[in-house]
């Protein structure tokens, strides 16, 4: 079975909201990053408490942490970044969620051991509490090419891997050549399509991030993170420094989700799978 999950501070600033625009998608997990604004690290403990409640209440799920975790410089001070390490594990007990997201450091390229030395620590501070790391290629940071993303995860014992089609072509990577490499290895799916020659956003199957090809090749069960970026979310300057290009316009975020939702759906019904309760199955 495939399961749906999304990032849902796209749709919506509020949480109420971003769970309407769940429930109305028909999906009941979400990876969570902020609420009005606030980055999930940046939750107090009562906020975390609340939230899981009303979470919990609507029937929606929270599969992973979205965090920033690793969107740092590799020279920030050790105790800094691990005390933020250890908020986060914590917060995601308050969820019941087991993977935070995280990334593998800015200014690193030339510092692979410094990367996989504080990684390695991560890991292991983070399997204390019953969490798994899920690092995520991302743009500028030590694994956001296919070489050095098999790096990380071939060195560091118990990091799981997200791949991220838009973020490896972004980075001038070819579609065909990162899946072949990654499929196998990878935990979960995030759905971002970007077109390589203008580097504009667009819904999935509409670029050149070849989803239709990773959706082809499952076999068994997993997850698919909707990460649409059509439109500029609160909190999103916090997250990426970089311009959001995108190729079409929408009137509202909430219909930039909804036609994020449908074209990826459309790319499930193409495969021969049908929507069934908690997910789609052939």
């Amino acid at each position: 079975m495939i399961k749906l999950c999304a990032f849902a501070d796209e749709a919506a600033d509020s949480l109420d909201g971003q769970i309407i625009a769940l429930k109305r998608n028909g999906i009941n997990l979400i990876e969570l990053r902020g609420v009005d604004g606030k980055n999930v690290v940046d939750f107090t403990e009562s906020e975390a408490h609340e939230y899981a409640e009303r979470l919990k209440s609507e029937g929606v799920s929270v599969w992973s942490i979205g965090s920033p975790l690793g969107k740092s410089d590799i020279e920030e001070d050790e105790a800094v970044y691990f005390a933020r390490l250890h908020k986060l594990c914590k917060t995601a007990e308050i969820f019941n969620c087991q993977n935070v997201r995280a990334f593998s450091f800015f200014n690193a390229y030339g510092k692979r051991d410094e990367v996989m030395k504080r990684l390695e620590e991560t890991v292991k501070i983070a399997r204390e509490y019953g969490i798994k790391i899920c690092h995520e290629n991302e743009k500028d940071i030590y694994g956001d090419t296919l070489k050095r993303t098999l790096d990380i995860i071939n060195s560091v014992d118990g990091i799981y891997s997200v791949y991220d089609p838009a973020n490896f072509i972004q980075c001038g990577e070819e579609a065909e050549e990162t899946i072949s490499a990654l499929f196998e290895k990878t935990y979960y799916f995030h759905v971002k399509d970007v077109i390589k020659e203008t580097s504009e956003i667009v819904p999935a199957g509409y670029g050149d991030g070849k989803i239709a090809e990773i959706v082809r090749r499952i076999n068994g069960d997993t997850v698919f993170t909707l990460e649409p970026h059509l439109a500029v979310f609160k909190g999103y300057s916090s997250i990426d420094k970089t311009e959001m290009k995108n190729k079409y316009n929408f009137a509202n975020s909430s219909e930039a989700f909804d036609c994020a939702v449908r074209a990826f759906k459309d790319i499930l019904f193409g495969a021969g799978y049908k929507e069934t309760t908690g997910g789609f199955e052939k």
